[in-house]
């Protein structure tokens, strides 16, 4: 896998001009973000060699170069996930190839199916703290080069950065939540009885990402923010019919927030 990480940073290298400082996972419907990125070079996953390719609508695949309010980025047009039929070092292969492109920080955002009893649909929650319900992408051989075998997990979301997406929200008036984050394999979304066993394990949201791509930024010592988008409701009462086009949906409506948020906070990291 190092082999095939270092030729994918290789060619990506010789197509970049600026060494981006943050990057940028794009979650579902919030992909708008990218039409504010002044834009230099922008890759096609499908001609980097070795890549993974997403095959999920709403994740249009591409590797976006340039600056984001003044402030060198790189930012992921759509991810990879488990239920697609990578395994783990596939997945989360696109996190060590930015590392190796030069990132100092790591924002990652998502929709996400609440099931704290107090959230709304449409709600935007800052991740504090999550629960791995997926394969660890750390089982196997240890790269020394990329980190250390066992990997302290008791601060996976930056305290720096959530304190500065804090003053953030409260000076431009977003409404924010903050809480827990499960990550489970789908494609399924959760019946009524998984709902509640992930909320009494300690979660506020659940979702299909994330969580893999965290646990190897921390190996490479990349600190994170983290933010999910409310797109459902797992709460007794509450539960609906649910499809991916309704999750998009209610994403869109609160991304004009985001995109705001995350504008400001590339700049004041």
């Amino acid at each position: 896998m190092l082999g095939k990480i270092k030729e994918a940073v290789r060619y990506i290298e010789d197509k970049v001009v600026t060494k981006p400082k943050i990057g940028i996972i794009l979650g579902s419907g919030i992909g708008e973000l990218a039409d504010e990125i002044d834009a230099e070079v922008t890759i096609p996953y499908d001609t980097i060699p070795n890549f993974p390719v997403s095959t999920v609508k709403g994740h249009q695949g591409q590797l976006i170069f340039g600056k984001l309010n003044g402030v060198p980025i790189v930012a992921m047009k759509g991810r990879f996930h488990y239920y697609e039929g990578y395994n783990m070092q596939e997945v989360t292969m696109p996190i060590r190839v930015l590392k190796l492109l030069g990132i100092d920080y790591l924002f990652v955002s998502n929709a996400s199916g609440g099931v704290n009893h107090n959230f709304e649909v449409g709600d935007i929650m800052f991740i504090t703290d999550h629960i791995n319900l997926m394969p660890n992408p750390l089982i196997g051989a240890n790269i020394d080069d990329h980190g250390p075998r066992f990997v302290d997990m008791s601060e996976a979301y930056d305290k720096r950065l959530l304190s500065i997406a804090k003053k953030i929200a409260r000076h431009n008036g977003i409404n924010y939540r903050t809480g827990v984050y499960a990550s489970v394999t789908g494609p399924t979304y959760e019946t009524p009885a998984e709902y509640k066993y992930i909320h009494t394990l300690g979660a506020d949201a659940v979702g299909m990402s994330t969580v893999p791509e965290v646990i190897v930024a921390r190996h490479m010592g990349l600190p994170v923010f983290a933010v999910s988008v409310i797109s459902d409701l797992g709460v007794e009462g509450k539960i609906i019919e649910i499809s991916h086009q309704e999750v998009i949906q209610a994403v869109a409506r609160v991304t004009p927030k985001l995109i705001e948020l995350f504008k400001d906070l590339v700049k004041e990291v």
